[in-house]
């Protein structure tokens, strides 16, 4: 029986010794590879570059605070588990996450007690291994993608989206290559496995 592929997870924050601690703490988790980075535009370098399945990242940081990188990731992988983690939240700023995409956020101090179970919760969202990876796709893909996995046509999903039916062809076809299928019934099976549509 062959292992499961480790999860990569990264994490993003300017202090050395938050980046350290955290490392420890998420090599507890089964299974999973913490990669450490130290601002934003480096996570969305990286991100291009790996595969990775959640992003946790500190809102406080120089440049890019990690609202705005939160909001780069989405437009990158809008499908990214992000957790946002601050030494000063509030509410303000957590309902601005929340409406941003976070899919949770973590006040400091960065323990066990407080971050694993966030961690956990987050893993636990994510596809199965043998389900295509989301984050491959675009956000007009998903959009588009969702439309097909509720069985519309390419000039129904053209006029919902104020597209031409050619370029729903073209998006269609470029989704058949990226998921490794080749008709439009596999298409919806794929749509309907990583939760995009319903089978009803």
């Amino acid at each position: 029986m062959t292992e499961p592929k480790k999860k990569i997870i990264f994490f993003i924050d300017d202090e050395p010794q938050v980046r350290k601690a955290v490392s420890k703490t998420l090599s507890q988790l089964d299974n999973c590879r913490v990669i450490c980075l130290v601002d934003a535009e480096s996570c969305l370098t990286e991100l291009r570059r790996i595969k990775c399945d959640i992003v946790i990242a500190d809102v406080n940081m120089p440049d890019m605070d990690g609202i705005e990188l939160l909001k780069r990731i989405k437009e990158l992988r809008p499908q990214m588990p992000v957790l946002i983690i601050t030494g000063y939240g509030d509410v303000p700023m957590a309902a601005k996450a929340f409406k941003a995409g976070a899919l949770d956020f973590v006040e400091k101090p960065l323990n066990e007690e407080t971050l694993l179970p966030a961690v956990k919760n987050a893993l636990s969202k994510l596809p199965p291994d043998n389900t295509p990876d989301i984050n491959l796709l675009t956000k007009t893909e998903v959009k588009i993608l969702k439309q097909i996995g509720t069985g519309k046509s390419n000039k129904q999903i053209a006029a919902d989206i104020d597209r031409s039916i050619r370029t729903v062809e073209n998006h269609r076809h470029r989704l058949m290559q990226k998921l490794g299928v080749k008709n439009a019934v596999e298409l919806t099976k794929i749509a309907i496995n990583m939760g995009l549509a319903t089978s009803k």
